[in-house]
């Protein structure tokens, strides 16, 4: 069992520390939050060519000043993407793990749309391989955690949860086997937990078996006191 101590020693920063000027998932953005002494969370994209990139959409249009999905362009020509209203260009997971060298903890968002996920998770795990600091991997996608307990088990893993979509009557009978189906399928580590769905009847019993749970997005008085009740880190943006 890898040292999970990372997971809830300070707050993690969603998608860097940004805000004012600075934007999301940014060289600045890590900085901003490695300053503040906290942790970063940030979204991992992979390029045509199979290299991880820090990037949250998986369209290339709201964020910067090319279009079209990041998936369908090679790692050369996605490092050279200016981001709108900054000065800076997509880093690649690498130049984020350069740049945090180990300073704060890291967790790693993979998004995952559907059950192929080796590109991804590989371009994931080369990037990470010969880093000594700490972080984790997390996705929606079970697979994701399936795929790094089975080819990766060193790599501490997460599963992100939400119940905000269990709006009928059936999908409300249906969910608590899904989601139990995927952390079975992920073998997690962890849970990251929509702040909205806590307290949650499902996360309660696994965090009293000792599952760290974690939750997203805070960013409110409102938040942090169900936080401090109901999980043990947070993933935070800035009011």
């Amino acid at each position: 069992m890898p040292d999970l101590a990372f997971l809830t020693a300070a707050p993690f920063a969603h998608r860097g520390l940004y805000g004012g000027g600075v934007v999301e998932n940014t060289r600045a953005a890590f900085e901003a939050a490695i300053d503040a002494g906290h942790g970063i969370e940030t979204d991992v994209q992979v390029s045509k060519d199979g290299v991880a990139f820090a990037f949250h959409d998986y369209e290339l249009d709201r964020l910067t000043e090319k279009s079209g999905l990041v998936i369908e362009r090679k790692a050369k020509k996605l490092e050279k993407i200016r981001f709108k209203g900054a000065g800076e260009t997509i880093p690649r997971l690498t130049d984020a793990l350069d740049i945090i060298a180990g300073r704060v903890p890291l967790l790693i968002e993979v998004k995952a749309k559907n059950r192929k996920v080796k590109k991804l998770c590989c371009s994931v795990a080369d990037a990470l391989a010969d880093y000594s600091g700490d972080a984790a991997v997390m996705s929606f996608n079970p697979e994701v955690g399936h795929w790094f307990a089975k080819n990766a088990p060193h790599v501490v893993r997460g599963l992100v949860v939400t119940e905000e979509d269990e709006e009928s009557f059936v999908d409300r009978l249906k969910a608590p086997m899904q989601r139990s189906l995927s952390v079975f399928r992920a073998r997690p580590h962890f849970l990251a937990y929509d702040i909205r769905s806590l307290p949650s009847a499902f996360a309660e019993p696994l965090r009293a078996e000792g599952m760290a749970v974690l939750t997203w997005t805070v960013r409110s008085d409102a938040n942090r006191a169900t936080a401090a009740e109901h999980a043990d880190q947070i993933i935070y943006e800035a009011p």
